[in-house]
């Protein structure tokens, strides 16, 4: 996935050399997501390792925003129109944030109860609702990345007017992480809406997945959809065929635990990031 506009570019930022070391933590983070290549059909495994990347430049920005000097720097602002675009756009993360998690958590239960109903052989109503269900999941998606792509595009406070070099350099690492955050999103939700499979006639194409050398950048959701369509022709390989979904979908539900596992941390730092701030507010 290519970001949304130019303003996340592969250049390095830098902190003022009077700053704590934990500004190089950060600097490194961010600089590794910044020449992060964020793929438009990502697999799980991507979408986890840049959950977990995004974490932990969450973790040093909270480390950062916590120092002592920094906290009386931006206390002692007197400019803090910054800080309310920042919580602005926190609330918005932490929407997105949520309603991701609970699409993910509408679409474990599609996939037991179609594993349910494998084991009872009656997967035919099971198997419509999860296919309803995809079909509403990628409008929801729709949703969240345009509000997403509204928010890269926003007017930003100008930070020419603050003449403290510390909080211009935190204000600009805020404004980092939060572009960052919006390629990460991007890159779950492209995950989620994965195109939907319709019924096949043939085995072949099921027989395809099956060998490893394609599967390797194959969307796990994508395959899961490929395996239940090959269910609505019946033929000699019965069977296998419910093997075959079966070990796909205990595949996908294996990795959207740790996914959301990564929204769940996300989603527990920018509720610290926006207390630290709100703190900030209220300090003279």
């Amino acid at each position: 996935m290519a970001s949304f506009s130019s303003k996340s570019n592969k250049r390095s930022i830098s902190l003022p050399s009077r700053s704590h070391p934990v500004t190089e933590n950060i600097e490194e983070e961010l600089n590794k997501l910044k020449t992060w290549e964020f793929s438009a059909s990502p697999t799980a495994e991507a979408v986890y390792n840049g959950l977990v990347g995004f974490g932990e430049v969450h973790k040093c920005m909270g480390d950062l925003l916590n120092l002592p000097s920094t906290l009386q720097a931006l206390s002692q602002c007197q400019n803090k129109k910054w800080v309310d675009e920042i919580l602005d756009k926190s609330v918005r993360f932490l929407d997105i944030c949520g309603t991701t998690r609970d699409l993910m958590s509408q679409f474990k239960e599609h996939v037991k109860d179609v594993q349910s109903s494998l084991r009872r052989r009656k997967e035919d109503l099971s198997i419509n609702k999860y296919t309803t269900f995809r079909k509403k999941m990628k409008k929801d998606v729709k949703n969240l990345v345009t509000a997403l792509k509204k928010m890269d595009h926003e007017e930003v406070v100008d930070v020419m007017e603050i003449d403290d070099q510390l909080v211009s350099a935190v204000i600009r690492i805020l404004r980092e992480v939060a572009t960052i955050g919006i390629s990460v999103f991007q890159m779950v939700l492209n995950f989620l809406s994965a195109p939907i499979s319709k019924p096949i006639s043939k085995w072949s194409l099921v027989s395809r997945l099956v060998n490893k050398g394609d599967q390797d950048n194959v969307n796990e959701i994508e395959s899961v959809d490929v395996a239940l369509s090959s269910l609505s022709k019946s033929g000699p390989n019965e069977m296998e065929k419910i093997q075959f979904v079966q070990s796909k979908l205990e595949t996908v539900e294996a990795h959207f635990e740790c996914i959301e596992s990564g929204l769940d941390n996300i989603f527990r730092c920018l509720i610290r990031s926006r207390s630290t701030l709100l703190n900030v507010i209220s300090c003279q």
